[in-house]
């Protein structure tokens, strides 16, 4: 081995601070380097975006030439830039462990929003360069501008603070590596299993020539062989769609250990400027993964869907599948009431199960004493920040007993509140062993709203035990029809009546979106 190894990097801030890490630990392990610094095509050419230049590996294919040509030993990528197809005589020896994979928003304070998806206001300039970061913001917030925006990260930011845009999209792992300070902007963060990151984001790739065996063994301090079985299905999604970093595919696979499950959320556009098909899959073995999603998202047939909701002008549900020809109608089969209280104990969490126990709580102008707020899932979660509150605890499981048990022992001996319709499951309230500690709060209550005529969907989405009850009063279900549970409590609902359903991934739009993708497939 040479000595010192040679690192090669792109010049960027955050390139520099990759080849740093990378320099450091194994200057830790004994193996001194030193970095030689290289521009690639994607430094050159700062006036395109991303889906407008040729060919793929643009900033990585002059860094893997110097390590061919000798001229450096090792080389540092930002994983989510190589292409998926190796180049000849060279090998990812080690991977990092991974950053927070998720997207975040920049946005200008005097830009804010907080009534609507992502804290964006209407008609909001946002600056990506990203295909498919594009396609999935029009997904959620087909009001939104879009404008081109490239550079190192803080000239990306610098461009935001000179007004250029009201918001930027960029990786959370970037800013976070730098150590930006980010304190004049409003920050949000979404989930990264609704917002689909690019495949093996927030990972580092450290690449070396494969005939250095021994370099090869002592690099081995760095791997993470935990997150290459995950990005690896990530990776095999985006190589079997032929694409590169350019192309509008997101992918984010996660592991279970308490159920050995890898499971993976995969969208895919074929242009910026068409909504994604979503596709959700689960599986014990992580090598039939990648090849399950995208058989299922080249299979896609367009049906009728029917929703046990009412469609809303903004609706992620109705818009995306609606663009891939799905015929979709919807409409509650209850209607809620509320229910008045008079006053509100006292307590230090209070936690919300529903989008209405939220709006119906809030409308009888409560006297709080900054309790804080939990929220069973995101679509509740962003119903209490219309009213001005954030949620510190947001359920990411469709069984409300995890998430209950989760909250529990996060809440331990402390006071809770929980408001909730007249009759309500309490699956959450059941996981707590301190049963004094809790109090529930009726403050709405369910009647039924009757369908004029059953609908001839070939798909039927359920969203509550309600609507499932509501639907079953007046209608049996078609023998024919694909049925679709929003959580585990509407799976039950439908399982006592004898059916079988296929329950969502989530309890929002796009576990929605994910399950009537799925249940449409022909694969």
């Amino acid at each position: 081995m040479r000595n010192p190894l040679i690192i090669g990097t792109r010049g960027s801030e955050l390139a520099l601070w990759q080849a740093n890490f990378v320099k450091s630990s194994l200057e830790e392990a004994g193996i001194p380097c030193e970095l030689k610094i290289i521009r690639t095509k994607g430094d050159n050419i700062q006036h395109l975006s991303f889906e407008k230049m040729e060919g793929k590996g643009f900033f990585t294919r002059e860094i893997e030439e110097a390590l061919l040509s000798y001229e450096t030993d090792i080389a540092v990528h930002s994983h989510k830039d190589l292409p998926t197809e190796p180049a000849p005589g060279l090998i990812i020896a080690a991977v990092s462990e991974r950053e927070n994979p998720a997207e975040i928003f920049l946005i200008r304070k005097s830009c804010v929003d907080t009534s609507r998806k992502f804290c964006l206001k209407h008609g909001a300039i946002v600056g990506t360069s990203s295909a498919r970061r594009k396609s999935q913001l029009l997904a959620f917030r087909k009001d939104v501008q879009l404008k081109d925006l490239r550079g190192n990260i803080p000239t990306r930011i610098g461009k935001l603070r000179e007004g250029l845009f009201d918001a930027i999209l960029i990786a959370s792992a970037g800013v976070a590596r730098l150590e930006t300070d980010l304190s004049d902007f409003r920050i949000e963060q979404p989930d990264p299993r609704e917002f689909i990151p690019a495949p093996a984001q927030g990972v580092l790739a450290i690449q070396v020539r494969m005939e250095d065996r021994e370099l090869i063994e002592k690099i081995q301090v760095l791997h993470h062989p935990e997150v290459l079985r995950t990005i690896s299905i990530e990776r095999k999604i985006l190589n079997l769609f032929q694409g590169g970093c350019q192309m509008p595919v997101g992918a984010y696979a996660e592991f279970d250990e308490e159920t050995g499950m890898y499971s993976v959320r995969a969208c895919k556009s074929r242009t910026w400027d068409e909504l994604p098909v979503c596709i959700y899959a689960d599986s014990k073995d992580p090598e039939v993964l990648a090849e399950r999603v995208v058989i299922k998202i080249r299979s896609v047939r367009p049906s009728g869907v029917f929703i046990t909701r009412d469609i809303r002008p903004d609706d992620y549900f109705a818009q995306t599948l609606t663009a891939h020809q799905f015929n979709v109608t919807g409409q509650s089969l209850i209607e809620t009431r509320g229910i008045a209280f008079r006053e509100i104990p006292d307590c230090d969490w209070i936690f919300f199960s529903s989008r209405q126990a939220v709006q119906f709580f809030f409308q009888q102008h409560p006297v709080l004493k900054s309790p804080r707020f939990a929220c069973v899932g995101k679509s509740t979660a962003e119903t209490l920040r219309k009213f001005g509150h954030r949620a510190e605890f947001i359920g990411s499981s469709v069984d409300t007993r995890m998430t209950g048990k989760q909250f529990a022992a996060l809440a331990g001996n402390s006071r809770v509140l929980f408001p909730q319709a007249k009759g309500s499951l309490r699956s959450v309230q059941q996981q707590f062993s301190k049963k004094e500690k809790i109090t529930d709060l009726v403050v709405y209550e369910t009647l039924r709203r009757p369908l004029t005529r059953r609908p001839d969907s070939g798909i039927l989405v359920f969203t509550s035990p309600s609507n499932v009850e509501s639907w079953l009063n007046q209608f049996e279900i078609p023998p024919t029809a694909k049925i679709i549970a929003m959580g585990d409590a509407t799976a039950n609902a439908l399982k006592q009546k004898g059916y079988t359903s296929i329950r969502t991934d989530a309890f929002d739009d796009t576990g929605l979106a994910r399950a009537v993708f799925g249940v449409s497939s022909k694969s």
